[in-house]
């Protein structure tokens, strides 16, 4: 049995490795993902993490890997099913039928992009549809773009397509950003990109691949001719495996404090999972030292 099992090698996840080896503690890391490192992967520069000002996110990931793997870090690949409490701890089930057990869970399996839920979405995704920039800016060279969203993730994936595309749209359904100010001076200096407030979009629309999206503004229905749409509207917590576990917000979220100590027993929520108000690669390491410390203290 392991005293703690992680859940997640996203910056979360293995900033409690790091604790957890230092605190001497058995233990493993569930990854979904063979070497993952977490949403920080897709992000083209970090430039909010201290000490580590320009880097790239993929970069900065496999630091936070190698550092988790040097201190001897137990990697284990596959995805939780689910979670069954037992006499001293916990038993985590595995998609394949495995099963581990432990005093304690660490939950950092972080969250997945949210969706538009609009009609042709789903059938252009991958064919002009889009949830990752970084991924698949580079088939847009020389075209036309939209982004959807006005937060951090929306105006850094517009500014990354800028240097790409010829021109981008940046539609967001309010009067203003909700991204920092940094970025959004980058964005009023951009020659390329074309700022649309107050806009939803309807529908995404096209034949074999994307063409235009349709837009409702100002009560008004208008196209917008693009090749791409990038959708970057937010996440949703990966927390489908946990809704019987331990109690979660009204968006999903597992309700856990700075303590990362959520309703259940031995169960603590560490990164993009809890309910917090700022989600930054900076908190998620927060998260993974204060769940560590307080696992210890419990299974002690």
């Amino acid at each position: 049995m392991y005293d703690i099992l992680i859940i997640g090698s996203g910056c979360a996840g293995l900033s409690a490795a790091v604790y957890a080896s230092r605190a001497r503690l058995n233990f493993a890391v569930i990854e979904k993902e063979y070497m993952g490192t977490g949403q920080i992967a897709f992000t083209e520069k970090v430039d909010n993490y201290l000490g580590y000002y320009g880097i790239d996110g993929f970069s900065l990931g496999e630091k936070f890997r190698e550092h988790a793997e040097s201190l001897g870090t137990e990697f284990i690949e596959g995805e939780v099913a689910g979670f069954e409490k037992s006499e001293n701890g916990w038993n985590v089930i595995l998609s394949d039928g495995n099963v581990f057990h432990a005093k304690a869970v660490i939950y950092a399996a972080g969250s997945h992009p949210k969706t538009l839920d609009i009609s042709g979405e789903k059938e252009f995704s991958g064919k002009g549809v889009s949830y990752c920039a970084l991924c698949d800016g580079a088939f847009f060279s020389e075209k036309t773009v939209v982004v959807i969203g006005g937060g951090d993730t929306a105006l850094e994936d517009a500014l990354y397509l800028s240097n790409l595309a010829e021109k981008v749209y940046l539609v967001h359904r309010r009067d203003k950003f909700r991204a920092n100010r940094s970025l959004q001076e980058k964005i009023s200096e951009a020659p390329n990109i074309r700022i649309i407030f107050n806009a939803v979009p309807v529908e995404i629309l096209g034949s074999d691949s994307v063409n235009s999206i349709k837009i409702i503004q100002d009560n008004k229905e208008k196209i917008l001719s693009t090749d791409g749409v990038f959708v970057a509207v937010g996440t949703v917590p990966n927390t489908e495996s946990v809704k019987k576990i331990a109690d979660l917000d009204s968006s999903g979220y597992i309700i856990a404090g700075e303590n990362c100590i959520t309703s259940a027993e031995n169960f603590f929520a560490a990164g993009d999972v809890r309910t917090k108000n700022l989600r930054q690669v900076i908190t998620a390491a927060a998260d993974g030292a204060n769940a560590v410390m307080s696992a210890s203290c419990s299974i002690r």
